[in-house]
């Protein structure tokens, strides 16, 4: 699959806070987390016909990934990136999905530490988190 066939969608700086990291306190205390999707779907169809049901319904994603997020409880941010592209992945449409997590802070001196990774549709083996 040439992933530079397919368009874009793009899901950018959501916000959320969730439990996660290795510290006693980050066991307790939700932290910052900032998440950026690329979402790669041929999006021909919904752009002839105009029609939502033709689409990738992003908003129906961003609440999942809302959902899975909050109620988490992930020691890693690996961890926290590969749930949210299973999410992307469950999505018919979707063929591939790049997913950036960062967590604000993490680290003295840094703004920012974070991971990206790239999953693509693997027609059928996409477990749930």
């Amino acid at each position: 699959m040439d992933i530079e066939m397919f368009d874009k969608i793009y899901i950018a700086d959501l916000s959320l806070r969730c439990i996660i990291g290795l510290n006693d306190w980050e066991r307790t205390q939700k932290q910052d987390v900032l998440i950026n999707i690329t979402l790669y779907a041929d999006l021909s169809r919904p752009g002839q016909t105009d029609r939502i049901e033709d689409s990738v319904n992003y908003k129906e994603i961003k609440k999942q990934i809302i959902e899975m997020a909050e109620s988490s409880s992930f020691y890693l941010v690996e961890r926290l990136a590969e749930g949210i592209a299973q999410i992307c992945l469950a999505h018919p449409l979707v063929k591939a999905a790049r997913i950036k997590v960062d967590k604000p802070g993490a680290l003295r001196y840094a703004r920012s530490v974070g991971v990206e990774i790239f999953r693509k549709r693997n027609d059928g083996a996409n477990s749930a988190y």
